[in-house]
């Protein structure tokens, strides 16, 4: 008789009934059930010593004692860290733990995560499967607002700010809308106190991109040029572009979610709040489980209040671009941006195509001309590239 034949209490019940009565070999028997000797006098003494059917059922296979298991003072402090910060995983609970002098497995953490119902399912995220970055602090930062659900932001928009090397973040402001100029004097603030950038990626969206006109440039943008900043736009519709900004807004998201929205009124003190840890004490994956702020240092490069006209290369061709926002090439008028009325821009012509120009204005690429079809062209990104690339 099979073991697969037939279910393991009947299997049993009626090994244990013909063994019981000691006329059959006990070998032949066990082969006839499919099981091994040991097996089958364990059933036999245990039917015997207990007298009951149900005790021949399958028992726990736990061991009475153990002595590796995590003690209990060390599981409450795990319980403890979770339920003060419900939006952080196992590995950085155990980088945490460790600075207390707590040093535990990652398994071990996680499974007391589990074992106390820590863990659910949208706490579950794929591991990033490629990185790019800048190798040294300042050389990009990148720019979103975080949008949340009107009935729990309550009036506030989150701007967001953070390093592309080190994941400093640099600011969390609670501004009232996307308007261009709470955005302008936050920018202004976080200059002064921490330099400026080299280069700073953003979407296409306000107030510093404006989708309704076709040149796209607002006053906030060229502000941000006048201070030597390079400015790089995301691909439309392509929001890994900015990943680490992104990333960053999914953890505000989780820690929202998980610790409670703040009133109207807290937003400010809770947004500074969640800024310091995220900088100082959360411990981030992609540095090696360090801390942004051991990564990050204040820009060289200060704030001008009165920044100077931009000297353009030797040789460059200069233009001014008129108050219709157009400039003149040959006998054609091109659009570039009413935002630069009266500023100096330097056009560029290709090598491989004369017939198309490049026009910067000091250091960022804004406008690309064709010559040929009399076209004017936003500066864009394709879809298809996974990361920006600078366009000189």
């Amino acid at each position: 008789m099979p073991w697969k034949d037939v279910r393991v209490s009947e299997q049993r019940l009626q090994f244990v009934l013909r063994a019981s009565n000691g006329r059959e070999e006990m070998a032949g028997l066990c082969r006839e059930f499919g099981i091994s000797r040991p097996t089958g006098y364990l059933w036999l003494r245990r039917f015997r010593e207990v007298g009951r059917i149900e005790e021949l059922g399958e028992r726990s296979r736990r061991p009475q004692r153990s002595p590796r298991k995590t003690a209990p003072e060390v599981e409450a402090k795990v319980v403890a860290e979770r339920q003060r910060r419900p939006d952080w995983g196992a590995r950085k609970l155990q980088v945490l733990l460790a600075r207390d002098g707590v040093s535990k497995p990652l398994s071990t953490i996680h499974r007391v995560l589990e074992r106390n119902g820590l863990v659910k399912p949208h706490h579950q995220h794929r591991p990033a499967l490629q990185r790019f970055e800048r190798t040294e602090p300042n050389q990009l930062w990148q720019m979103d607002f975080k949008g949340l659900p009107a009935h729990l932001a309550q009036g506030c928009a989150p701007l967001s700010v953070l390093d592309d090397c080190s994941r400093y973040a640099l600011a969390l402001a609670a501004l009232e809308g996307t308007k261009a100029r709470p955005v302008r004097t936050s920018l202004e603030a976080l200059f002064r106190t921490s330099g400026v950038p080299d280069a700073m990626l953003m979407d296409h969206g306000t107030p510093w991109w404006n989708a309704a006109h076709p040149w796209g440039w607002t006053q906030l943008s060229i502000w941000l040029m006048r201070q030597d900043i390079r400015l790089h736009f995301a691909a439309v519709r392509h929001p890994q572009t900015q990943g680490k900004v992104e990333r960053f807004h999914r953890s505000l998201e989780d820690a929202l979610h998980e610790r409670g929205f703040p009133q109207r009124e807290q937003w400010p003190a809770w947004l500074e709040d969640f800024r310091q840890e995220y900088n100082q004490v959360r411990p981030h994956e992609a540095l090696g489980m360090a801390v942004p702020a051991s990564r990050w240092r204040p820009s060289a490069k200060p704030f001008q209040e009165n920044p100077p006209e931009w000297d353009y290369p030797a040789g460059a061709e200069v233009r001014i671009v008129r108050t219709s926002g157009q400039m003149a090439i040959g006998h054609h008028n091109y659009t570039i941006t009413g935002a630069l009325a009266g500023e100096r821009v330097a056009v560029q012509r290709l090598p491989e195509d004369p017939d198309r120009l490049l026009v910067f204005y000091r250091a960022t690429c804004i406008r690309e001309i064709d010559l040929r079809k009399r076209q004017s062209y936003p500066v864009y990104y394709s879809r298809e590239q996974s990361v920006f690339k600078d366009v000189r």
